[in-house]
């Protein structure tokens, strides 16, 4: 039984990603957890007790985020007659980042499933601030963020991307969930690799080989791109082989940082997104 943690904003990606969630895990045995925080930033002391015309009190956004739940559950339930789907609604009065803290707490949660953007949905952003506040803080359970509109394709031939550079020794821990996942649903993973300084050091060549070991029931390809630049290189290397998804370690100074060295796109950071990122941490949770 897999537990799984949906923040939603009601957005339209956030819909999306449940709908990507619900199709992903069709075989699976899950307890999807629908999660809405309600954002005090909205409220202040003197606007909970005095509200004027045009702000709405506690309650009124109380009421709204369990109305707001109760309409998403209506309508999983008129489109997903999945007998091994079970959903359970949370509201919480805090912000997401607490909620989302709280809920890991209370339950068994294996991994969180977010859109990358939200209700702004602005195309100049990479991550909407729900899925950073969520990316810079979460540490103890894997993330699965979405893109807009990308829908999960069943029956169809799957790849997971794996990007690295082999500088940190890997730790069987944080590959499991990548691993399991991609033997649920006979995806190939190929592990990538940016080549940036000619040749790889004795260190990364031992941390490649004690990946290949990890990696081995899963049958990996190893891929290696020269001349280009990480975000580039990722980048292109996706679009020409339409891979599903892909897959890095979230830790402090690494490869993920150097991609996304950004919220915004722009000329300098050329890294966009178009399929699901999954991304696997230590399991520590990150300071508050």
């Amino acid at each position: 039984m897999r537990n799984i943690l949906v923040p939603t904003d009601f957005s339209i990606n956030a819909l999306n990603a449940l709908n990507y969630a619900l199709s992903f895990f069709e075989d699976d045995k899950c307890t999807f957890y629908l999660l809405n925080a309600i954002q005090q930033k909205k409220l202040s002391i003197h606007n909970l007790f005095n509200p004027i015309h045009g702000e709405m009190s506690y309650e009124q956004i109380k009421n709204g985020s369990e109305t707001g739940l109760k309409k998403l559950m209506n309508g999983i339930t008129l489109k997903n007659n999945n007998s091994n789907h079970h959903f359970e609604m949370i509201s919480y009065n805090t912000s997401l980042w607490e909620a989302v803290k709280q809920t890991l707490e209370i339950n068994d949660i294996s991994i969180i499933i977010i859109g990358t953007q939200g209700e702004t949905n602005a195309k100049n952003i990479l991550f909407g601030s729900n899925a950073l506040s969520i990316i810079d803080k979460i540490g103890n359970c894997q993330l699965l963020l979405v893109p807009p509109n990308f829908i999960f394709i069943k029956n169809t031939k799957k790849e997971f991307v794996y990007a690295t550079n082999f500088h940190t020794p890997f730790k069987y821990k944080e590959l499991e969930s990548m691993i399991s996942i991609a033997t649920n649903i006979k995806a190939i993973i190929r592990v990538l690799h940016i080549l940036e300084n000619g040749e790889l050091t004795a260190d990364q060549e031992n941390n490649k080989k004690e990946l290949r070991e990890y990696l081995k029931g899963v049958e990996p390809e190893f891929h290696t791109l020269t001349n280009e630049n990480v975000d580039t290189g990722v980048q292109s290397f996706i679009e020409r082989r339409g891979s599903d998804m892909l897959a890095l370690i979230h830790e402090k100074h690494n490869f993920l940082n150097k991609i996304f060295s950004g919220t915004m796109i722009d000329e300098k950071i050329r890294f966009k997104p178009q399929i699901p990122i999954f991304l696997m941490h230590n399991p520590i949770i990150q300071a508050p």
